[in-house]
C-alpha cells in the first residue's frame, strides 16, 4: 500500500492504519521471501493484538497486489487458532504466483511466456520451480472452511489492471465462495454467482455471497484504477 492510500483511508474515517516495510523493501534490511514476509506481517498483527491491546474483531487486514498474498497468509495462520478478524480486504489480488505468471500479458496484450502460456500443464510445471508460491486461493479455502463465527471478505479489482488480470480476482472469489457450495461444476457456479451479482455498468459489478455462519464474501470489479 502507498502513503496516499493511507491518507485516503484516515482522512475520511476514524480508522487507524498500521503498516510496515517488509524485509528487503523500503528502509528494511534483509532478503525478502514468502516465509519472511509472512512472518513480518504476523509480527505486526501480534504487536497490535498483544501490545497495543486491539481485539482482532476490531482489526481489518488490508493488502494490495503482493500484499494481498501476505494478508491472506496471515489471516489463514490465525484461522488455525480460531482467531477471526473484523475483515479481510484484498485489492488487486492473485490466486497463486505460477498461475499469475502463466497468464500475465505485457501491456495487457502480449503473453509473457509466449506460446507456453497456452499449454495446460505449464502452470503446474512452473509451480514446481518457483520457490515462493503464494497459494492465496488455497489459503482462502482454508479461511472459509475454518470460520466458526463470522467472516467478512472483500475483493476489489480494476478491469484495466495490466499487471494482475482481474480474472485472478475471479479465481480468488471462486476459491472462497466455492467452499460454501460444495462440489459443483464451473458452469453451475457461474450461474449461482450471477444471481448474486449487481451490474453497475459494462465493466462494473458487485457480487455479494452470504452463507452461514454469518459469512459475507464480496467482490467488486471496477473499470479503472489498475495497479
Amino acid at each position: 500500500m502507498r502513503p496516499e492510500t493511507f491518507h485516503a483511508l484516515t482522512d475520511t474515517s476514524s480508522y487507524h492504519v498500521l503498516s510496515i516495510d517488509y524485509r528487503g523493501f523500503g528502509h528494511s534490511t534483509g532478503v525478502p521471501s514468502e516465509a519472511g514476509l509472512i512472518r513480518d506481517a504476523q509480527t505486526l498483527a501480534e504487536w497490535a493484538i498483544n501490545v497495543a491491546g486491539v481485539s482482532p474483531d476490531r482489526i481489518v487486514i488490508l493488502g494490495q497486489s503482493l500484499g494481498t498474498a501476505v494478508a491472506t497468509a496471515v489471516a489463514e495462520k490465525y484461522s488455525r487458532q480460531g482467531v477471526e478478524f473484523a475483515g479481510i480486504v484484498l485489492v488487486a489480488g492473485f490466486s497463486d504466483l505460477a498461475t499469475m505468471i502463466g497468464g500475465y500479458r505485457i501491456g495487457g496484450l502480449v503473453p509473457l511466456l509466449g506460446p507456453f502460456s497456452y499449454w495446460p500443464g505449464f502452470v503446474k510445471l512452473l509451480d514446481r520451480f518457483i520457490v515462493d508460491k503464494w497459494h492465496s486461493a488455497d489459503r482462502l479455502v482454508n479461511i472459509t472452511r475454518r470460520t466458526k463465527t463470522r467472516l467478512r471478505l472483500s475483493l476489489l479489482h480494476a478491469k484495466d489492471d495490466a499487471d494482475i488480470p482481474y480474472t485472478e480476482d475471479d479465481k480468488l472469489f471462486r476459491a472462497a465462495a466455492g467452499e460454501l457450495v460444495g462440489n459443483i461444476s464451473e458452469v453451475e457456479f457461474r450461474a449461482v454467482k450471477e444471481q448474486r451479482t449487481v451490474h453497475k455498468g459494462e465493466d462494473s459489478a458487485v457480487t455479494t455471497w452470504k452463507a452461514e455462519p454469518n459469512i459475507v464474501i464480496r467482490q467488486e470489479l471496477i473499470p479503472y484504477g489498475g495497479t
